[in-house]
């Protein structure tokens, strides 16, 4: 059940419903003030400040996620709640434009085509540069088909990132919680990263990354192994037990679960030899061992309709459930 929320930062079905159609018509919006930008300039002020006073361990961290909540999610909090005093209809338009500029599947998809449409056309540099935008992997010496695997791999385990845990907290916390989320997530991106300079300070955004990714998780290798059931060429039975046995093959306990359970729904081998900055960092490959590395434009166009699909039924589940939820959560 959501949290008790002012009705103007609950969750709502039709300001959920609202945003993902927006999202699918019209992708992410692009616009200088867009929260999630802002969100990374507010933490890199914040990131100077504590490191000019000296908090850059663990404490410097631990201090740069209270401080970004309280700042992005109790203003965005105040920011509803005194527009809805004014005028109640802007607040709801406020809230249905928040919500859509925090989901953000339809600009995924259109990323990884971007990739998609250079290798198809032959032009392995475009596909290159085109992926170097979605992943932080060694892309130099990448052929077609890796740009390929490469792609769906983004595709897979950004659906759970940017798309079903926000979809998850926005149902069990409403605004705030889809901020908060928002908020951790660009921590983990930004420093999250086991490098001198970040290995402490970047501990606690990390880790609370893997804390509220970690249920979506799992519900997302649910969805696409139920959504694999539906599309013909694709295999729910082994999107299920692909995605059970081998999860824990990647590093971090939530972007296995997604990948390994795409790769089974698709039947295609995904992931392989992953260098960055000239090291290998996996030479795991998820997927049944009888099934070929993916390299077809077909298994691409499997593995895109098995995305949208497990976003689309995620999307009905959510909207679902706050429709019949108690009216005290849902209602303006």
């Amino acid at each position: 059940m959501a949290l008790a929320l002012m009705p103007v930062l609950a969750p709502h079905p039709a300001a959920l419903a609202s945003a993902l159609v927006i999202d699918a018509v019209l992708g992410d919006p692009v616009y200088p003030a867009h929260p999630v930008r802002l969100i990374g300039r507010t933490l890199k002020t914040f990131e100077r400040g504590l490191r000019a006073v000296g908090a850059d361990g663990y404490g410097g961290g631990i201090l740069l996620l209270l401080a970004l909540s309280i700042v992005w999610v109790g203003g965005v909090s105040a920011l509803l709640v005194s527009v809805h005093a004014a005028s109640p209809a802007l607040a709801w338009i406020l809230h249905v434009f928040v919500l859509y500029s925090l989901l953000a599947i339809g600009d995924l998809i259109a990323h990884v085509w971007r990739v998609e449409r250079a290798v198809r056309r032959g032009d392995v540099p475009a596909a290159r540069r085109a992926l170097g935008q979605l992943v932080g992997r060694d892309t130099e010496r990448m052929d077609a088909g890796d740009c390929r695997r490469a792609a769906i791999e983004s595709l897979s385990e950004n659906l759970t990132d940017g798309f079903t845990s926000p979809l998850f907290w926005y149902v069990i916390a409403g605004l705030p919680g889809l901020v908060l989320f928002k908020v951790v997530s660009t921590m983990d991106s930004v420093v999250g990263y086991k490098t001198p300079e970040y290995l402490r300070f970047g501990w606690c955004g990390a880790r609370t990354d893997d804390v509220m990714n970690f249920v979506p998780a799992r519900l997302t290798w649910m969805f696409i192994s139920l959504a694999a059931t539906a599309i013909p060429g694709c295999s729910g039975r082994k999107a299920l037990c692909i995605g059970w046995q081998q999860h824990a093959l990647l590093p971090g306990p939530n972007s296995g679960w997604s990948e390994a359970a795409t790769a089974g729904a698709i039947q295609g081998r995904l992931v392989g030899p992953i260098r960055v900055n000239g090291s290998l960092v996996t030479d795991a490959w998820l997927g049944d061992p009888a099934d070929p590395p993916v390299e077809s434009a077909r298994t691409f166009s499997l593995a895109v309709a098995v995305t949208v699909a497990t976003a689309a039924l995620a999307s009905a589940i959510a909207v679902g459930y706050l429709a019949f939820a108690p009216r005290a959560f849902t209602s303006y």
